[in-house]
């Protein structure tokens, strides 16, 4: 397999780039028998300690402590919402300008009682593409900026969904025609949510780290989507 591609380390954190489809660590409600907390432990060849977690189909950065003990000291900083968090998204629809998002959710792991959840986004791009994907002859698309307040399980899926600008490639709480669409027309089957930058406080050295993942193929080519609208895609013939 890949080795996962390392984009901090230190003595006492680590951080990947994770790919899209890779869980961070077992999970009772799954049958998967590869994690990204396995492949860095036997990568490294030492036990990793996650700090926090990205969703299956999220790609993007994730880190890791090297010790329990550094670990737990950035758990609190997720906590205590210290931690700066900034994901790419691509949704269906224009959002116009930034926004908020306030709209409570359930974590879907036992605890059913919604709760506070807050998510910031700006839009950064538009795109209409000549295509009828549902009831209108053309279909419109926003590329957008977004920082998760809180950190509910799903949070930014979730909230988009609530707003009906749902995300591309998300199968459960997306729209299953646009999704199909991007699949078939540029052959992107993934779900477009990627964490590009985290930043936090180190808490052995006071320094203020930030961390960056780069965009890979696909979301090079939602770029040129965005601005080249008209040009064809490896669904055309």
């Amino acid at each position: 397999m890949t080795p996962l591609t390392i984009l901090y380390r230190d003595e006492h954190y680590v951080a990947i780039d994770k790919p899209p489809g890779l869980l961070v660590h077992r999970s009772p409600i799954s049958q998967d028998q590869v994690f990204a907390l396995q492949l860095l432990r036997d990568q490294l060849g030492r036990r990793v300690y996650p700090v926090h977690r990205l969703d299956r189909a999220t790609s993007g950065v994730l880190l890791f402590g090297l010790s329990a003990d550094a670990a737990r000291s950035l758990v609190q900083q997720f906590e205590s919402r210290q931690v700066d968090k900034s994901y790419l998204a691509v949704a269906r629809g224009w959002l116009h300008g930034s926004g908020v998002i306030d709209h409570p959710v359930s974590d879907d792991e036992g605890n059913k009682q919604p709760q506070h959840a807050r998510t910031h986004y700006r839009c950064l791009a538009q795109v209409e593409l000549p295509f009828a994907v549902d009831r209108y002859p053309t279909t419109r698309y926003s590329l957008l900026q977004v920082t998760p307040e809180t950190g509910r399980r799903q949070q930014i899926r979730k909230h988009f969904k609530h707003v009906s600008h749902h995300l591309i490639g998300d199968t459960t709480h997306g729209n299953g025609k646009h999704n199909r669409f991007f699949r078939q027309q540029f052959g992107i089957g993934r779900l477009l949510l990627m964490s590009t930058r985290l930043g936090f406080s180190h808490p052995y050295s006071g320094e203020r780290v930030q961390l960056v993942a780069s965009p890979d193929d696909d979301w090079l080519q939602i770029g040129d989507i965005f601005a080249h609208p008209l040009s064809a895609g490896p669904g055309d013939s």
